[in-house]
This record gives C-alpha cells, structure tokens and sequence, in this order.
C-alpha cells in the first residue's frame, strides 16, 4: 500500500444504510381540555413572537400590559384587537378571569412582577434569564409550590424543532449514554450594537448563551456538572462593545459539555451541535438556528428526521404550552423554575470563570457576576 492509501491513525469510516428515523414526540402538545384567559406583562420587542405564537395556538390574551400604553395597544392592534390594555401591572393582577401571567420584562423589574403574581395566585411564565440570583429563584420556586400554582421558565430553545428531536432522542435512549455535547455557532450578532444589550459584557455568555446552558443542563439529566471554564475576548475587527468570542467547557462525570460562540461572523454563518453517545449520534447542522438538518447515526443506519416549524415558531408555542399542560394534568413543568436554578448556576460559574480565568463548580457562584 502506498503512503498516499495508507490510513494510519486515521479513525474507520463507517458506512450505514439510510433508514427512516424513529418516531419520536418534539413538537409542542397542547392541555386536552384548559383553555384560560392570558395576560400579558411587557410589551417590548420578543412579545411579537409570544403573541404570534398563542395566536397559532388558539389562545386568548384578555389583557396586555405596558409602562408605555402605546406599545401595548400597538401589540394588541397587531394580534388581539379585543384584549384590554393597561400600564399597572396590579390592575391585571386584580382581574379574576386571568388565570395565566406572561413575564415578558427584564429581570431586574421582572422578580416583583412574579412574586405579586404568585401571590394573587396566578400561573406564570417568566421570560429567561429567570432570576440574576440563585437564592431568588429557589424562593420563588417554593413561593409557587405553597401557593400551588405553577411557574414556569421561557427557555423555548428547548423546542427548537432540531434540539426538541434530539432531547427525546436523548430520553428515549436512541443515543445510549451520552460521552459528549458540542455546540459550535458562528454568527452574526451585531444587531445589538446601538441598542442596551451592548451594555452586557457577557452579551455572549449570559443573554444569548443561557438557552446552550440550559440545553446542556437537559441533556446531563441526573449527572451532576462538576466544573465550568470559560473564557472571552474581542474580535479584532468587531464593532460591538461587549466580547464577541466566547468559549465554554462543562465537565461531569463520564462527560464533556463544549460551546464555542463567535458573534462577529458576517459572511458564511454555520450553526452545528453534535451529541455523541454510546448507542449512537446525533447531528445537526445549517447556515442559521432556523435552518437545519439533523442527522441521527446508529448501529442500525443513518436516519433525517423531516422536522415541522423553527425555533422561533414552535419555541414560544412549547413554553406556555407546556405550562398549561402541567396545570392541567397537576403536575410540574418540564420548564419549570425549580427545574431552570441548575441551568442559572451552570450560567453563572461560566461568567465567574470568564471572569477569572479558573473553572468554577457550578452552584458556587450565587449571584449573577458582573
């Protein structure tokens, strides 16, 4: 065999049948009967896409409430012509016939608008990040577990149609026991210059990279994280303020967790996550979060899944859906709050190693690290 044959060192293609992917449940299900009146708090630019999505759902927002009554009333011209509009939050609060509360502010004004909530006895969905502090959100958690009633965490990454098909792969044990999770984006972020978020450091890391922390929390399931390293700087010819490169490592046992963001990518945008597992892999790839195509591998052949919907679409369907399917059927939401601490403090160890440039345990870090 000549040098150019050879394949020395190199790792054995292997060569599949293609085959037709399992069946399995990603897209958002709706409560079977539960039907209640929504309220709306803030009406700042992703309420468009909250909105677009209950409409699709066939939900009823009764009321949208704004500091800026012009903001309401423009989103509720958009999409609910009939709902009422507000600028006191308390006033929404007080009303009887709404039974669910969407969140929809930033978190420094969010956490009283969701005690109030808790306390007046209403169902909520916060929007993400759900607390800049981890003592806040376990209070909270147990607020609404002795005042029974549910409350929820927009993490609607996790019903991204490429991520959701993965998750129940995952939990199905299609990929036996996971070894490795890599999430590589490059991207264009720019949209943000000009606008508050570049007042974020960590606009990477902590706006954006919140929802890979939280997939990588679902995707450890019950192995605890052990350590987080991360670390960020600028591109050289970036013209955001914050750091537009960003890396970050998860180690538990038996597992690796890796994510590498660049945000300053103008031209040829990629997005590919790859899950490797004993049973098999799953792979998914595309120019944008929107557009995929995911590949599962296992012994018994190559399979593409033909998925329906995009993140931004069936995303902020599955999180109200899937609180109203747990107030319906008693039980707790896959996104709950209790549920989203592990994927803050997975969040916060990365800032704090950022920070100092020393892996973090996750957990140790309470408090949002500025």
């Amino acid at each position: 065999m000549s040098p150019e044959q050879s394949d020395y060192g190199l790792s054995r293609p292997s060569r599949s049948a293609r085959i037709e992917a399992p069946a399995l449940a990603y897209l958002p299900c709706m409560p079977r009967h539960y039907r209640p009146k929504l309220g709306l708090i803030g009406a700042g630019g992703v309420t468009e896409y909250h909105l677009r999505a209950y409409q699709k759902l066939g939900l009823e927002v009764a009321v949208i409430c704004d500091l800026d009554p012009q903001r309401a009333r423009k989103r509720r011209d958009q999409f609910y012509p009939d709902a009422d509009v507000c600028a006191d939050f308390g006033e929404v609060l007080r009303r009887d016939d709404i039974e669910v509360i969407d969140a929809a502010l930033h978190p420094e004004h969010r956490i009283p608008l969701v005690e109030a909530a808790l306390r007046a006895k209403k169902h909520v969905l916060s929007q993400k990040p759900f607390a800049l502090d981890l003592d806040v959100a376990e209070r909270l958690a147990d607020l609404a577990d002795k005042q029974n009633v549910k409350l929820a965490v927009n993490q609607n990454g996790r019903w991204a149609p490429h991520f959701a098909y993965a998750l129940a792969a995952v939990r199905a044990g299609v990929l036996g026991e996971i070894g490795s999770v890599d999430f590589n984006l490059s991207f264009d972020h720019s949209w943000t210059i000009g606008t508050p978020f570049e007042n974020l450091h960590h606009l990477v890391l902590y706006d954006f990279g919140v929802h890979w922390f939280d997939l990588a929390s679902c995707l450890l399931a019950d192995r605890e994280p052990k350590s987080v390293y991360a670390c960020v700087t600028r591109a050289s010819y970036q013209k955001a303020r914050p750091p537009f490169l960003a890396t970050a490592v998860i180690e538990a046992d038996g597992v690796q967790v890796r994510m590498a963001f660049n945000a300053a990518v103008a031209f040829g945008q990629a997005d590919r996550t790859l899950i490797a597992g004993s049973l098999g892999t799953m792979e998914s790839s595309g120019p944008s979060l929107s557009e995929q195509s995911p590949v599962l591998t296992t012994a018994a052949g190559v399979a593409s899944p033909p998925l329906s919907g995009t993140w931004f679409e069936n995303g902020f369907q599955g999180t109200m859906a899937e609180l109203l399917c747990a107030i319906e059927e008693k039980r707790e939401p896959q996104n709950s709050a209790r549920n989203n601490i592990r994927t803050l403090a997975l969040c916060f160890a990365a800032l704090s190693s950022a920070n100092t440039s020393q892996p973090v345990r996750p957990g140790a870090i309470r408090a949002f690290p500025h």
